[in-house]
């Protein structure tokens, strides 16, 4: 194999390693993080202080029941009682819809939200969380995340290291190798901002809309720091790679290419 089918076979493999960099990132995150119960209430917690959130609550309470009880609502979500009924709620939501997307079936997902209603007297402690209608849906997705999370980041890492196992030059692909997970993860950072612009968005509602971003923001903090690491590790590295052939330690002089005549063959002066 030539030097140049080898650069452009490492090329290719580096690139299509980079490319997948973000996309198994966010695979892995929906598959390991959102779809993990008690890491999902974990993160989900400190929103039961945040006043946006405190309200939507109370709206969509009101919503569901069908009756004022707004002002009732809102004040038991400033009681500390709200955050243990927050968290059981949460995770009481999650685990219905796990269920659902696991199990299968094709009827709505509902929620018991007994230790609000309690509370504040409601009629009924059923409330649609899920339509049927977006079961289906959800179902495929769920199905392509539990393998694409596990796979993605193992084909980037797989891809990168052949990769630069192939290339003539190894540090150049390294360092192009650090340099495309950087921009992978600048680009994830990118579609985290977009992504969230363009749900706030699509809200029917614009009163809803900090509520909405605190969640948002609530559940891609790990997506966000997992951009900066990649971002920050591939400058690093490229960083040193280049640094490394730069200032790296001096090889040795190379000897002369002839054989060197024995000092006491050639002829002295006073021989001469």
């Amino acid at each position: 194999m030539t030097s140049r089918v080898r650069g452009a076979l490492s090329a290719a493999l580096i690139a299509l390693a980079c490319l997948l960099v973000p996309f198994g990132a966010v695979a892995a995150w929906a598959a390991y993080g959102l779809a993990d119960t008690g890491r999902y209430v974990t993160t989900m917690a400190p929103l039961a202080a945040d006043p946006a959130v405190r309200d939507s609550v109370a709206d969509a309470v009101e919503g569901e029941v069908g009756e004022p009880v707004r002002p009732l609502v809102r004040s038991f979500t400033r009681t500390p009682a709200f955050g243990t009924a927050w968290d059981e709620g949460n995770r009481a939501v999650h685990q219905a819809v796990l269920r659902a997307v696991r199990e299968g079936g094709h009827h709505e997902v509902t929620v018991d939200i007994a230790p609000i209603a309690a509370r504040v007297a409601l009629p009924r402690t059923e409330i649609a969380v899920l339509p049927a209608s977006q079961l289906d849906r959800l179902r495929k997705g769920y199905d392509v995340l539990e393998v694409a999370g596990f796979w993605l980041p193992v084909s980037a890492a797989v891809l990168a290291a052949a990769g630069i196992a192939v290339a003539a030059c190894r540090r150049r692909a390294l360092t192009a190798t650090a340099l495309g997970t950087a921009l992978g993860g600048a680009l994830l950072g990118f579609a985290v901002a977009v992504g969230r612009r363009l749900t706030l968005t699509d809200l029917p509602d614009p009163v809803h809309r900090p509520a909405v971003g605190a969640v948002y923001d609530a559940l891609t903090a790990t997506l966000r720091t997992v951009s900066w690491l990649l971002v920050a590790v591939g400058l690093a590295v490229a960083l040193a790679c280049w640094l490394t052939g730069r200032y790296g330690w001096p090889r040795a002089r190379r000897g002369p290419a002839g054989p060197v005549p024995d000092p006491a063959q050639q002829p002295t002066r006073a021989q001469a």
